[in-house]
């Protein structure tokens, strides 16, 4: 039977992209699932009343804060992954290296998270979560560097594509270090001055623009 153009090659270049991107996707999906096993179910002590109920579950909103915040920063990583390797038409191994160390920074996440819910507003733990995020964007950046160039990148993918790609890691990496000095002065605000990636974003756009 003739394969036809659309169907996916076993084996060469093609093929092991798809591997490194399946293989990523699972380390992204663990990751991200391991982040609500570590909110346990709380104890309730007194009658069991709904009172009771309503302090023990209100006790649990530092860590329900830091769940979703590190469940969007995951999912925004995993989104910028895929993004970035649409732009991949060839293999080169200079791929795996920043790729694994991209997924070293994601698979920690979950300690992190933990570590930053248990003692949220504390100094260190909420300095060494948002470090710990640079990390991961600084990996990125480098991932992206690799895979948006010769010879990895595709021939039909426009400069301004890339561009675009590369200015999303920078404005991750500098709201990273935002909330990073943030956490060292005011650490309650550590983890939602991350809000401040999509104002670097903005920000970087339109001093591209001018």
């Amino acid at each position: 039977m003739r394969r036809t153009s659309r169907e996916p090659e076993l084996h060469g270049p093609a093929h092991a992209i798809e591997r490194l991107i399946f293989f990523s996707d699972a380390v992204f999906a663990i990751a991200i699932t391991l982040l609500i096993i570590e909110i346990h179910v709380p104890e309730v002590h007194g009658t069991g009343s709904d009172r009771d109920f309503l302090i023990a579950l209100a006790r649990l909103i530092p860590n329900f804060v830091s769940f979703f915040v590190s469940f969007f920063v995951i999912g925004s990583f995993w989104a910028g992954h895929h993004r970035v390797f649409d732009c991949a038409r060839h293999w080169d191994s200079r791929i795996v290296l920043p790729n694994l160390v991209l997924l070293c920074t994601i698979a920690a996440m979950p300690f992190f998270t933990a570590l930053s819910s248990e003692y949220y507003g504390h100094r260190v733990p909420v300095a060494f979560y948002c470090g710990w995020l640079a990390l991961a964007a600084l990996a990125n950046i480098w991932l992206q560097r690799i895979v948006t160039s010769a010879p990895v990148v595709g021939e039909q993918i426009t400069a301004e594509q890339v561009a675009m790609i590369r200015l999303r890691g920078y404005s991750t990496l500098l709201g990273a270090g935002t909330s990073l000095i943030v956490s060292l002065f005011v650490p309650f605000l550590g983890q939602p001055a991350l809000v401040t990636i999509f104002f670097w974003r903005i920000l970087l756009q339109r001093a591209k623009r001018s």
